[in-house]
């Protein structure tokens, strides 16, 4: 695990909707969500899209002893759970996960009910009990404040998504790093909800599936735009934007030319790709 102090994340899956392996995504990625921020010794992921199957092969491989993380999950879209079946550290013995999620209480269901529906037939072939690590399922209300560890404190906001969704602001030792996808902002003004989560944040991991330009024929869909993240965090007097949920039908030439307008417009600022580790 990282050493005491550290503040880092990285990104393992920045696509949205569904997986898109292949040539013309290579440099940006396919994978879907999922995010890990390390906190000195602990481990918090971010989503368990596709991109958590890469961070567990990882996970698996490293010379660490018990594995841990606590898991929060934006929503439970399939995109953003699918990676949760086959991530192989749930299936070791000693290593100890906690899952949480703040958009199923006000609808009377838990985390624990619908990820069993997620692994059980005919969707998959074995039970989500067939995992043998140690895992603990947490229900909460977006708006909550967050305390997995006595030194991490975690924020969270409702977003404006078909279902619910949560976002998420992490703060450790004098940082913070936001993280805030599957939202789609009004056709006026800012979300006061996000605009709250962001303020001040060094890092914000934000909703990037459309274009200003595209938005019009997506309203609705519950997603945002990287021009928007930008206005966002001009007015919330955040640092670095970095763009995510990237739409799966563009390619990384089409990432390429939002990477330097956000450049000019923010700069510091990036499009998410697989593998970027960040530090705020």
């Amino acid at each position: 695990m990282g050493g005491a102090g550290e503040f880092w994340v990285k990104l393992w899956g920045v696509r949205g909707t569904v997986p898109c392996p292949g040539p013309a995504t290579r440099r940006f990625g396919g994978n879907t969500a999922c995010v890990e921020v390390r906190c000195g010794p602990h481990r918090l992921v971010f989503d368990a899209g596709t991109g958590l199957r890469v961070l567990g092969n990882a996970m698996a491989a490293s010379e660490e002893g018990r594995r841990d993380a606590h898991l929060f999950l934006t929503h439970t879209h399939l995109d953003h759970v699918l990676g949760l079946p086959f991530f192989k550290p749930a299936y070791q013995p000693g290593n100890c996960f906690e899952l949480w999620a703040g958009h199923l209480r006000r609808a009377g269901r838990s985390l624990q009910e619908v990820l069993c529906r997620l692994m059980e037939s005919p969707y998959f072939p074995v039970p989500l009990d067939i995992m043998h690590a140690c895992i603990a399922f947490h229900d909460f209300e977006a708006g909550d404040v967050l305390e997995p560890y006595p030194d991490v404190r975690v924020r969270t906001a409702p977003l404006r998504h078909p279902g619910g969704a949560t976002g998420y602001r992490v703060d450790y030792g004098g940082r913070s790093v936001c993280y805030v996808t599957d939202t789609e902002h009004p056709e006026h003004g800012h979300d006061p909800a996000v605009l709250a989560l962001i303020e001040g944040a060094q890092i914000v991991i934000y909703d990037a599936t459309y274009t200003d330009a595209e938005m019009a024929r997506f309203r609705g869909w519950g997603h945002s735009t990287w021009e928007e993240g930008v206005r966002l965090c001009e007015a919330a007097g955040a640092g670095r934007l970095v763009t995510f949920h990237h739409d799966p039908e563009r390619d990384d030439i089409q990432l390429d030319l939002i990477d330097a307008a956000l450049g000019d417009r923010l700069p510091g600022s990036l499009v998410g790709r697989e593998g970027m580790v960040l530090e705020p």
